[in-house]
């Protein structure tokens, strides 16, 4: 796992990066990291659970914020089986949660849901003032789709989402 400091040095979109706004530095890692998990493992897109992945990966408040040692490892444990285990139905399919439209037209390779939560996150940091969107920005907003394919995966570590959205908010 990454576990390096927040920086405040280097912030920008990450190519093909479906908002245009800038990005704290583990946020623009989770990106990149999330499109490069969809690529390895063969689906149309980017999803709510890659981001989620990359953002456990990348960003230490991520993790922090989202569970204690033992869900954390649980956590992270059913995300690496996606590819192999209950993942599988979800490849070559789109994300959709019902919480926004399914439109074909949005940033190239990502899901609307996972757009969404992008979005949302930008306007997250907006309203506290300002500064990069951080990864806890995108968190909070993926924890908000009570159907998307994130919020699934921390259902079944045994996450309860309800008390991540009240801290989180």
């Amino acid at each position: 796992m990454h576990s390096s400091s927040p920086s405040d040095t280097t912030y920008g979109p990450v190519d093909d990066d479906p908002v245009d706004a800038p990005l704290s530095d583990e946020l623009a890692a989770a990106v990149a990291g999330a499109r490069r998990r969809a690529v390895r493992d063969g689906d149309r897109q980017i999803d709510t659970a890659h981001l989620l992945h990359s953002l456990l990966e990348s960003d230490p408040e991520v993790r922090a914020a989202c569970a204690d040692g033992g869900q954390l490892a649980r956590l992270l444990g059913y995300l690496v089986q996606r590819s192999i285990g209950y993942g599988l139905r979800w490849q070559g399919s789109v994300e959709d949660s019902g919480a926004v439209p399914v439109v074909r037209s949005g940033a190239p390779g990502w899901s609307q849901v996972a757009t969404a939560a992008l979005t949302a996150g930008v306007a997250r940091a907006a309203a506290r003032g300002g500064g990069p969107a951080r990864g806890l920005d995108v968190f909070a907003a993926l924890v908000e789709d009570p159907r998307c394919r994130a919020v699934e995966v921390l259902d079944r570590a045994g996450i309860d989402v309800q008390d991540l959205r009240t801290a989180l908010n």
